[in-house]
């Protein structure tokens, strides 16, 4: 079977189709033995009703995949398309060990993952597969354990408590 790196471009019709699977922006987040990491994702897809369940296409050689291991658990947090804080602070690359938690309010959801404050909402999953395929991603199968919606669609994404926390005492 040839390596992804041998392949030819996808054609502007796969491109086209391909745009056109739902996505949202979304936080793959993990924590083991006082560690945290987290990383922007581009794909997440919900594949069963009974049990409830999430596929996650992730970039391989990033620091979240041990802990994600290590724990059996994620957490997905869905951003809002406006918040460009928490898109920079996650879509860059971070070596082994640095926390990105430390810039951003977050708090530690039933299983133990890391939940941005400022996310639209959370799914938590127990790790039930790992699937590590030829090319530049490998795929997260998840149960989920617990989801919450922390904010609704029309609420902004923390700018007014962030800009009030900002505020010096007179």
């Amino acid at each position: 079977m040839p390596r992804s790196t041998d392949q030819p471009a996808p054609s502007q019709a796969v491109v086209d189709a391909l745009g056109a699977v739902p996505s949202a922006s979304y936080v793959l987040t993990s924590a083991h033995d006082g560690c945290r990491s987290g990383s922007l994702v581009r794909w997440v897809q919900r594949c069963s009703d009974l049990p409830p369940m999430v596929m996650v296409a992730h970039r391989k050689g990033h620091p979240v995949e041990p802990l994600i291991r290590d724990s059996r658990t994620f957490a997905l947090c869905r951003l809002d398309d406006r918040d460009l804080l928490l898109r920079r602070t996650f879509e860059t690359e971070r070596c082994h060990g640095d926390d990105p938690f430390i810039s951003v309010p977050a708090r530690c959801a039933p299983g133990g993952s890391p939940v941005l404050s400022r996310a639209h909402s959370y799914i938590e999953c127990e790790l039930l597969r790992h699937l590590d395929i030829e090319c530049d991603y490998e795929l997260y199968v998840g149960i989920v354990r617990t989801a919450e919606i922390l904010r609704g669609a029309d609420e902004p994404a923390g700018r007014v408590v962030a800009a009030a926390a900002l505020r010096r005492p007179a």
